[in-house]
C-alpha cells in the first residue's frame, strides 16, 4: 500500500499546504531555506510514526501566531486536523481485499491525524452503506411486521387451544432489541453482523411469503447492507495491517561509533535517556537493527564462564556469545552490502594501481564484553573506528542504520522521509546516491528534500514538488508544477538542467561542434526529415554542440579532445583574416578530415556558403509564411547573394536568422523530405555522410 497524496495544515509554518500528489516511488521536495520542507516531512511522519518519534504537541507544533486560539479554548486540539493522507493498494493487495469484500476492491484508504494525536479513517470510493440509525430503523420495521404475523398465528391457534397464548414464542422485536443492545459495547462488525443475519434467517424468513417478490428482495437487500457494513469494518483492519510506517531521517550523523552497553542499559532503565533526542536516536536504532536491547547485549557480554568440566555450562556460555556474534555479523553484512551500492572505491589490482572493482572496506559491528563498536575494516584487514572515516561515509552508515531499524519490523512497509540527504557527499557520490534512492523507491516509497542539483535528475522533473513560503500570512504551500512565486524555489531544477546539458557533452564519445544555434536547428531538423524518409541517417551516437563562434570552436575542440572524445567541427562560410590562424590551428588539432566546410557539399553560386544555402529554395517558401516574400522582381535570380542577405533586405528590421530558422523547424514537422528541392536533398545527404565519416 502506497501513499497517493497528502495535505498538511495547522503545523508550524504551514497553514494549508494544499493537496499534493505523491509519486509511487520517489517524490522530490525542493525549495529555499525556511520554506517549510522539513515541516512537511515531520507532519507526514505522524501518519504512522516509527519508533522513538515524538507525538504532536500543540505548544510546539501549532502555528505560534494563532496559538492564542488554543489557549482561549476557541479551538480544541481534538478538532484540528494536521495531516491527511490517501493510500492506494497494489494489485496483489486488491486481490486479498476482494476475498473480504468484493464491493470494496476499488476503494482507497484515507487517514487523518489531529493535533491531539487522535486518528480518523475513511474508505474513499466505497459503495454507499446505510448509517447505523437507518439500518436499525429498517430492522425494527421488519421486526414489527414479523410480530404482527406472529400475533395472527397465535390468535388462530388460540381459537382451538386456550394455552397457545401462554406458549407463544418470544417476539422477533424482543430478540432484535437484545442484539442491538450490544451496539457500543461489542464489535459493531463480525459477531454483531452474524447475530443479525441469524436473526433474519430464524425469526424473519419463516414469516415471509416466498412468493412475494417485494418481501424477498427487501430481505436480500438488508442482508447485503449488513454484510457491507461488516465488510467495511474488517477492511479497516486490512488497511491498518498494511499501513506503511513513516521513517524520517535527518542529515546528522546519528550513530555513535562506540557504546558502553552496561551504562546505556542503566540509563534507559532509570529513565535518563530521551529516546527522541538526536544523540540517542541513532544508538537506539542500531540496537533495534541488531534485535536486542542494551540490557540483553550487556548481559550476554557478562556471560558467566563455566567451571572446568561443566560441559553443559560451556555449551550455554558458547551459545550465548555466538547468538550475539551472529546478530552482529548479520547486521554488518547488511550494512556493508547496501553502502557498497553508493560508496565503491576498489583495491588496486596491480602495481600500476588499476582499480580491481573489489571494495576496499567492510562495515563491522563488533562487541568486546561491554563495548559495542562500529568499525570499518580496510583491504588489509585493519579496523578503525567509524569516526575516523569521512563525514559523508559516516552519514551513509547512519542513514542505513536508521532506515533498516525502523522499517524492518513492519514487514518492510515504509515510506522513507529524507531531510536534505547526502549534503556531506561529493557531487558524484550524490549522483550515485540518487540511483540508490531510486532502488529504495522500488520497495519503500520515498520523499526527500534537497537543494542539490545532483539529486534531481532531469528525467525526474515530474516527481518534483516545489515547497515555498511566499509570505507568513498564507504559510507554506506545496506546488505540483513549477509555478512558484520565488525563483529561488526552483534553483535546484535550473541547476540540474544546466548540469545535465553540460554533462551531456561527455555522455557520448562523438561530439560534432557547430558555430551557432541556427546551424544546430537546420542540421537536426533536416537530418530528421531524411532519416524518416530512409535517405540518410545521422549517427545516433553523435552529440551536436552549438558553441557560438569560430573562436569557441577552437577552445571547445581542444578541451573535448583532451577528454579523449571524438571531435569534429563544421566551419560555415569563409573566415576573416584574424581568425584564419585559429582555423589552421583547429585543422592541425583535429586533422583535416574532421574539419568540415559547408562549401565541400554545396553546389550553387554563393562563394562563401553558410548552412542556409543548402536550403535556398525551401527557405523562400518558409519566408512567405512570415511575410517575407523574396520571389518578386527578379524572382529567384539573386546571383551570388546569400539567402540571409536577401531576406534582410525584404524583411527589414523584423528579419532575424533565428526567426527564419525556427520557422523552418516548424515547417519540417508538417512536411517530408520529398518536399525539399532535389538538389537540396543531394547536398544534405552529402553533408550527413561526411559528418558520419569524420568519426569513422
Amino acid at each position: 500500500m502506497r501513499l497517493q497524496r497528502a495535505r498538511v495544515r495547522n503545523y508550524r509554518s504551514i497553514k494549508d499546504s494544499g493537496w499534493f500528489d505523491v509519486d509511487p516511488a520517489k517524490t522530490i521536495l525542493v525549495g529555499p531555506n525556511e520554506g517549510g520542507k522539513t515541516a512537511v516531512l515531520r507532519a507526514l511522519e505522524q501518519l504512522n510514526p516509527g519508533h522513538f518519534v515524538r507525538s504532536f504537541d500543540p505548544l510546539r507544533d501549532f502555528p505560534r501566531s494563532e496559538y492564542h486560539r488554543i489557549q482561549s479554548g476557541e479551538l480544541r486540539p481534538s478538532d484540528v486536523v494536521v495531516v491527511e493522507g490517501e493510500y492506494e493498494l497494489d494489485d496483489s493487495e486488491r486481490e486479498e481485499l476482494a476475498a473480504i469484500s468484493p464491493a470494496l476492491v476499488h476503494c482507497r484508504y484515507s487517514r487523518a491525524v489531529r493535533l491531539d494525536n487522535s486518528v480518523s479513517e475513511q474508505l474513499l470510493g466505497a459503495p454507499q452503506v446505510p448509517t447505523a440509525g437507518e439500518l436499525v430503523d429498517h430492522l425494527r420495521r421488519i421486526a414489527a411486521f414479523v410480530d404482527s404475523r406472529q400475533q395472527v398465528a397465535t390468535a388462530e391457534e388460540g381459537a382451538d387451544d386456550p394455552l397457545a397464548v401462554l406458549n407463544s414464542p418470544v417476539k422477533a422485536s424482543e430478540k432484535l432489541e437484545q442484539i442491538l443492545a450490544t451496539i457500543g459495547t461489542a464489535d459493531t462488525g463480525g459477531k454483531l453482523a452474524e447475530e443479525l443475519i441469524a436473526w433474519i434467517d430464524t425469526d424473519v424468513v419463516p414469516h415471509v411469503d416466498p412468493g412475494n417478490a417485494d418481501q424477498t428482495a427487501d430481505l436480500a437487500g438488508l442482508r447485503a447492507s449488513i454484510g457491507s457494513v461488516d465488510g467495511q469494518v474488517h477492511s479497516f483492519d486490512f488497511f491498518r495491517a498494511r499501513l506503511p510506517v513513516m521513517v524520517y531521517v535527518a542529515t546528522y550523523p546519528s550513530v555513535t561509533p562506540m557504546l558502553h552497553l552496561g551504562h546505556l542499559a542503566e540509563a534507559i532503565e532509570s529513565g535518563a535517556v530521551d529516546e527522541s533526542d538526536e544523540y540517542n536516536f541513532g544508538n537506539l536504532c542500531l540496537l533495534s537493527l541488531l534485535g536486542f536491547s542494551a540490557r540483553q547485549l550487556s548481559d550476554m557480554g557478562r556471560a558467566k564462564e563455566p567451571e572446568s568440566g561443566d560441559f553443559e555450562g560451556f555449551e550455554r556460555f558458547r551459545a550465548q556469545l555466538d547468538e550475539r556474534d551472529a546478530a552482529l555479523a548479520a547486521a554488518s553484512l547488511k550494512l556493508t552490502n547496501h553502502i557498497r551500492t553508493v560508496w565503491q572505491p576498489g583495491v588496486p589490482d596491480d602495481e600500476a594501481g588499476h582499480d580491481s572493482g573489489r571494495p576496499d572496506y567492510a562495515i563491522r559491528v563488533t562487541a568486546d564484553q561491554q563495548y559495542l563498536k562500529v568499525v570499518v575494516e580496510d583491504a588489509l584487514g585493519v579496523q578503525i573506528e567509524l569516526d575516523q572515516r569521512s563525514h559523508g561515509f559516516r552519514w551513509l552508515v547512519s542513514f542505513f542504520v536508521v532506515f533498516f531499524a525502523q522499517a524492518s519490523e513492519r514487514d518492510k512497509r515504509a515510506v522513507l522521509l529524507l531531510d536534505e540527504p547526502g549534503l556531506s557527499l561529493h557531487g558524484l557520490k550524490q549522483r550515485d546516491f540518487r540511483r540508490t534512492l531510486s532502488k529504495l523507491g522500488e520497495t519503500s516509497q520515498l520523499l526527500f528534500t534537497t537543494h542539490s542539483p545532483f539529486l534531481v535528475g532531469t528525467d525526474e522533473l515530474d516527481r518534483v514538488r516545489v515547497v515555498e513560503l511566499a509570505d507568513r500570512a498564507t504559510g507554506t504551500k506545496v506546488h505540483g508544477g513549477f509555478d512558484a512565486e520565488d525563483p529561488a524555489s526552483i534553483l535546484p531544477l535550473r541547476e540540474a538542467l544546466a548540469y545535465d546539458l553540460a554533462s551531456s557533452l561527455f555522455s557520448g564519445r562523438k561530439v560534432f561542434i557547430l558555430e551557432s544555434l541556427t546551424d544546430f536547428w537546420y542540421l537536426e531538423a533536416t537530418a530528421t526529415l531524411l532519416a524518416d524518409a530512409g535517405m540518410a541517417a545521422l549517427d545516433n551516437d553523435i552529440e551536436l554542440l552549438p558553441v557560438g563562434s569560430l573562436a569557441r570552436i577552437a577552445y571547445f575542440s581542444t578541451f573535448l579532445h583532451a577528454e579523449g572524445l571524438g571531435v569534429a567541427a563544421l566551419l560555415d562560410g569563409d573566415v576573416s583574416s584574424e581568425l584564419a590562424e585559429q582555423q589552421e590551428a583547429l585543422v592541425e588539432k583535429l586533422g583535416d578530415r574532421r574539419v568540415l566546410r559547408t562549401k565541400d557539399v554545396y553546389s550553387g553560386p554563393v562563394g562563401a556558403p553558410r548552412i542556409e544555402e543548402l536550403l535556398r529554395e525551401t527557405l523562400v517558401t518558409v519566408g512567405k509564411e512570415l511575410g517575407w516574400d523574396v520571389t518578386g522582381g527578379a524572382g529567384m535570380d539573386w546571383g551570388g547573394r546569400p539567402v540571409d542577405e536577401v531576406f534582410a533586405a525584404a524583411g527589414g528590421v523584423e528579419f532575424t536568422p533565428y526567426r527564419l530558422a525556427k520557422e523552418y523547424v516548424k515547417w519540417t514537422r508538417d512536411h517530408r523530405a520529398s518536399d525539399l528541392a532535389a538538389d537540396e536533398r543531394i547536398m544534405w545527404m552529402r553533408l550527413i555522410e561526411k559528418v558520419n565519416q569524420s568519426f569513422s
